[in-house]
């Protein structure tokens, strides 16, 4: 994967980076059967109230339908083409199975048209195979994992992003996650081999606002242009700093551990992530 930069001819060109999709997309057209509409909410929930700001217009999508659980033991699948998502960052491959379904996954650096890529214990620990964290072999870079065996990946799912299996310990595997959090996580959970696919993603810039609209972001104002009566940090004569960095209800944005004390889940963390 490239990234694409443009000479300077127009303002919105001069700082743009773009991925190029030549040679990295193989198909343009998603499976229509893997495929559906969806509906636009403009931050809007259904009584039809702004619940959340800075969201409206942007193109319009459609939902890919991803196999995140890859239950399918035992039975190959070729990948019949890589594909774009717009709801995603990563690419995503279309699979046909053995059996004759079709399903996508995510794409993992490396995947190609025409490979076979197989879920469950007995597979090889191959870029693209999906296994138990019990048969991954300790040291390997995996992405796309579950929390909960049978619950579906849903860990270092974003382009580039990946995580390490470094040990063992009892029922569970040690993993180093893309925020540099350690965790256990059960044996008993599923990964699949590899990094995720389309790492320049983050190289991208947008260069204009109109790029921004085009994804449904409308323009985000700042706390400190308000009024007192908007925004905690809003009001004084001249630029004011704002105080402490705080939200729109008053909680502090840096610094305040949200994470609830008590959480049952905490237990398995044995190093908190890097900030």
């Amino acid at each position: 994967m490239a990234v694409r930069k443009f000479k300077p001819v127009t303002p919105g060109q001069r700082h743009k980076v773009i991925g190029v999709f030549k040679g990295t997309i193989t198909a343009t057209t998603p499976e229509k059967s893997l495929t559906v509409g969806k509906r636009s909410t403009g931050g809007r929930n259904a009584a039809g109230h702004l619940t959340n700001r800075y969201r409206g217009g942007g193109h319009k999508r459609k939902l890919r339908f991803i196999d995140f659980k890859r239950a399918k033991d035992g039975v190959v699948a070729t990948v019949k083409s890589i594909q774009y998502d717009p709801n995603r960052s990563a690419r995503i491959a279309l699979l046909y199975y053995t059996d004759g379904e079709k399903a996508y996954m995510i794409a993992p650096n490396g995947l190609e048209v025409g490979q076979q890529v197989v879920s469950g214990p007995e597979a090889a620990p191959e870029v693209g195979n999906c296994l138990p964290l019990a048969k991954i072999p300790v040291g390997t870079l995996i992405h796309c994992i579950e929390l909960r065996p049978g619950q579906g990946a849903s860990m270092a799912r974003s382009a580039g992003t990946f995580a390490q299996l470094t040990s063992r310990e009892g029922d569970y595997a040690i993993i180093k996650l893309p925020s540099g959090e350690t965790r256990k996580v059960l044996l008993a959970c599923k990964a699949t081999i590899g990094v995720v696919g389309n790492s320049d993603h983050a190289l991208e810039q947008s260069g204009k606002a109109g790029r921004s609209r085009w994804l449904g972001r409308r323009p985000h104002n700042r706390g400190v242009v308000m009024n007192p009566v908007d925004h905690p940090m809003g009001g004084g004569e001249g630029r004011q700093s704002g105080g402490h960095p705080r939200s729109r209800t008053g909680l502090y944005a840096k610094g305040l551990k949200t994470r609830a004390p008590k959480k049952h889940s905490s237990k398995y963390i044995i190093e908190r992530r890097k900030k």
